[in-house]
């Protein structure tokens, strides 16, 4: 405990800080959004070694080695292929200088680190954090629930075994088409602006 006190006192530690909006464009993470796709920076922390880069799209995990070494690994995570959960701030206590924000995106166990003094912030992106899993789960109920109806209307076709060729390549394409749509784009969100417009204060 003393020497992770010390650490911080001495401003060794990775403690990040919450980056303004008006210096999104200074950070390493901007280089490798996709602004052809209207990918926007919603909220950023930046550490010594790392910067955690929350987009409408996805988390971009600039990965640093070291604090000393100019080493990056770029590791992206797109929310409508990880889901989120377990998103949790533990406080900090009377002698800690920071706080944690901590979640699970896909398999990987995030635990970040961030100045208390931050804490309102953090609040905001807890909100968004936690509401994006919850539509994440209902997205992958309502593919859940195309896939079984898709099944069942399946069945239906093979008992009608009055159909002509023609009529079952017509109602397949159909079928196809109406489940591609609903598991591929009704319940599949890929741009969450509106969750962090809804949560984030600047």
């Amino acid at each position: 405990m003393f020497k992770k006190f010390a650490a911080e006192a001495l401003g060794l530690s990775d403690i990040g800080i919450i980056v303004q909006p008006k210096d999104f464009d200074k950070v390493d993470a901007d280089d490798y959004l996709f602004h052809e796709d209207q990918e926007k920076i919603y909220f950023l922390i930046k550490s010594k070694k790392d910067e955690y880069c929350f987009t409408n799209l996805a988390l971009i995990h600039v990965d640093g080695e070291s604090a000393i070494s100019s080493k990056r690994t770029i590791k992206r995570y797109d929310f409508s292929h990880y889901a989120l959960s377990h998103v949790s701030i533990e406080t900090a206590g009377t002698i800690d200088l920071d706080i944690e924000l901590k979640f699970t995106i896909g398999d990987k166990l995030f635990s970040i680190d961030v100045r208390k003094d931050y804490l309102e912030a953090l609040k905001d992106i807890y909100k968004a954090l936690h509401t994006i899993g919850k539509l994440q789960r209902r997205d992958e109920a309502g593919r859940n629930n195309a896939m079984s109806a898709a099944s069942v209307l399946g069945s239906m076709m093979k008992l009608n075994g009055q159909l002509a060729p023609g009529a079952v390549v017509e109602h397949y394409q159909a079928l196809l088409g109406a489940l591609n749509s609903a598991v591929l784009d009704q319940h599949m969100r890929k741009d969450f602006s509106s969750v962090f417009e809804k949560y984030i204060h600047a």
